[in-house]
C-alpha cells in the first residue's frame, strides 16, 4: 500500500542519513588526522551507530509483519550478529572501544548499508539503476565474509578483558552451585558465527541471481 510503501521509504531515509553520516565522518577524520583518528573511532561516531543498530531491529518486525518480502532468518542473523557485537562486546569494554578493529568493523558495515538504504530508496520509487542493482547484490558478498571474521577479530581481542573483569559471567550462591563463564559463550559464539556465514552467504547468492538473472535485469530495464 501506499502508506507502508511511504513508511519504508522513510525508514530506508533516515537509515541512509545515518550511515552516510557515519561513513563520511570517517573518511574526513581518517583524511585530517590519519591513523590517529583510528583510536578514537567509537568515542566520536558510537553513538549515531548504536541508534542506527538499534532502529534496524525494525526490519525483524517489518518482515514478521508483511510489508518487507527478505527472509527472516538471515536477516535475523545479520541483525542480531551487529546487535551482540556492538553493544555486548565492544560497549561493554572500553578498553576494546580504542582498538583498530572497531574502526574496520564500522567501514565494513556502513559502507554495505549506504549502499544498501540508498537502493531500497530508490527500490521503494519503482527506480531501478542496474550499475547500483549489481552493486548492491554483489558487494555484500565480497564485504560480508569480511565483516564476519572483523567480528571474530573484535570478540578475540575481548576475550582477555572478559577474563580479566568477569563482565556478564554469573556465579550463582549454594544450593544452586551454577555459573556461566562468559568469555566460554563467546568462544562457543564464534562457532555459531561462522556456521551462520555459510548460510547468509547462500542466500547471498540466491538474492544475487534473483535480481541479476537475465530476465529480471530486462523487466527492470523496461
Amino acid at each position: 500500500s501506499f502508506t507502508m510503501n511511504t513508511y519504508l521509504f522513510l525508514y530506508d531515509l533516515m537509515q541512509f542519513c545515518g550511515h552516510s553520516w557515519i561513513f563520511t565522518n570517517m573518511i574526513i577524520r581518517f583524511m585530517s588526522f590519519g591513523k590517529d583518528s583510528l583510536a578514537d573511532t567509537f568515542y566520536s561516531i558510537g553513538l549515531v551507530m548504536r541508534l542506527c543498530q538499534l532502529l534496524s531491529i525494525l526490519e525483524i518486525l517489518h518482515i514478521l509483519i508483511g510489508i518487507d518480502k527478505s527472509r527472516l532468518f538471515p536477516r535475523f542473523l545479520q541483525i542480531t550478529e551487529r546487535i551482540i557485537v556492538l553493544f555486548v562486546v565492544i560497549n561493554s569494554q572500553e578498553e576494546v572501544q580504542g582498538k583498530y578493529i572497531v574502526c574496520v568493523l564500522f567501514f565494513l558495515w556502513n559502507l554495505l548499508d549506504v549502499v544498501r538504504y540508498t537502493y531500497n530508496m530508490l527500490a521503494r520509487t519503482g527506480i531501478y539503476y542496474l550499475p547500483l542493482t549489481w552493486l548492491n547484490f554483489s558487494l555484500s558478498i565480497l564485504l560480508y565474509p569480511l565483516s564476519v571474521l572483523a567480528k571474530a577479530f573484535a570478540i578475540c581481542v575481548s576475550l582477555p578483558y572478559f577474563e580479566s573483569f568477569g563482565t556478564y559471567s554469573i556465579k550463582l550462591p549454594f544450593p544452586f552451585a551454577f555459573s556461566i563463564y562468559f568469555p566460554y559463550v563467546l568462544k562457543m559464539y564464534l562457532l555459531v558465527l561462522f556456521i551462520g556465514m555459510c548460510f547468509i552467504i547462500q542466500n547471498l547468492f540466491s538474492e544475487r541471481k534473483a535480481h541479476l538473472g537475465t530476465g529480471n535485469i530486462k523487466k527492470k530495464r523496461s
